[in-house]
C-alpha cells in the first residue's frame, strides 16, 4: 500500500505532555513575590517583553524563562529587588525543571497504533537537558524512530528533519499545539500540519491559522489523528 504520508513528527510540550501549566503557575508566584512593586498585568507585559528580547540569547525553555523573570524583577523594582525574591525566583525555576511528566490523553495508545505503519519522529525545541529528561521520564522514547531537539522550528529545519528521517516534507506530517512553530513552517516546507490546541498559547507562539489549505487539519485530541491519516491513504 502506498501512503501519502510516511513520516509523522510530534511536538512534545503540550502535545505529548503537559508543560504550559507550570509556566502559568510560576508566573502567578512571580506576581505574588512582586505584588508590592507592580500589578500583575503590568508585570506580565514586562516579563513577556523580556522573554522576547532574550530569545536570541537564551533560546526557548525554562532556564531562559527564569533569567527573564530575574531581569523583570530587577526592572520593576528599579534595581532594589530583595535577594530573598531572587532566591525565590531561582527556586521556582528549579522546581519547574524537576516537575513530573504527565502525559496528555490518548498519547500512548495513539503512538502505539501508528508506529507499525509510519515512521515517528519527536521534534521539540527548548533546553536540551530538560527535554531529554522529560522524554526519559515519559516512557515514550521507544515509540520514536528518531528524536530531534532543535533551537527553533522553521521550514528549513522541517525540510532537513523529514529528508533525513523520512521521504521528505512532502510526505511528512507535523502534529503540535503551536500554530507558529508546528503548523505554519511545516506547511511552508511542503508538508502537512495538524493542530491540536491546548489551553491558552504563549503569546510569542501565536500565529493565525492557515487559509483554506489542503494540507492543514485541526483536531481536539490525539486520538482524532488516525482517522485523518486513513483518509490520506
Amino acid at each position: 500500500m502506498t501512503r501519502q504520508i510516511t513520516t509523522i513528527g510530534f511536538d512534545a510540550d503540550d502535545t505529548l505532555w503537559h508543560n504550559e501549566r507550570f509556566f502559568t503557575l510560576t508566573q502567578a508566584k512571580l506576581a505574588d513575590l512582586l505584588r508590592d512593586y507592580s500589578d500583575p498585568e503590568n508585570l506580565m507585559e514586562r516579563l513577556l517583553a523580556a522573554e522576547q528580547r532574550n530569545l536570541p540569547h537564551y533560546g526557548y525553555g525554562i532556564k531562559g524563562f527564569t533569567l527573564s523573570m530575574v531581569e523583570t524583577a530587577v526592572e520593576v523594582t528599579d534595581g532594589q529587588v530583595p535577594a530573598r525574591v531572587i532566591a525565590e525566583i531561582l527556586s521556582a525555576g528549579r522546581e519547574m525543571l524537576a516537575h513530573p511528566v504527565e502525559l496528555l490523553p490518548y498519547v500512548q495508545p495513539t503512538l502505539d497504533a501508528l508506529r507499525e505503519d509510519y515512521k515517528l519522529v519527536m521534534i521539540t525545541k527548548g533546553d536540551l537537558l530538560d527535554q531529554e529528561r522529560k522524554l526519559a521520564e515519559s516512557g515514550l522514547r521507544q515509540m520514536f524512530d528518531a528524536v530531534e531537539i532543535v533551537s527553533d522550528k522553521t521550514a528549513d529545519v522541517y525540510a532537513r528533519v523529514f529528508n533525513q528521517h523520512g521521504d521528505g516534507p512532502e510526505r511528512g506530517m507535523m502534529v503540535g499545539d503551536s500554530m507558529k512553530s508546528d503548523i505554519v513552517p511545516m506547511i511552508s516546507a511542503g508538508g502537512w500540519g495538524v493542530h491540536i490546541p491546548n489551553g491558552t498559547p504563549w503569546a510569542l507562539e501565536f500565529a493565525p491559522a492557515p487559509g483554506p489549505e489542503t494540507r492543514y487539519e485541526q483536531i481536539e485530541a490525539l486520538n482524532d489523528l488516525p482517522p485523518i491519516l486513513d483518509k490520506l491513504i
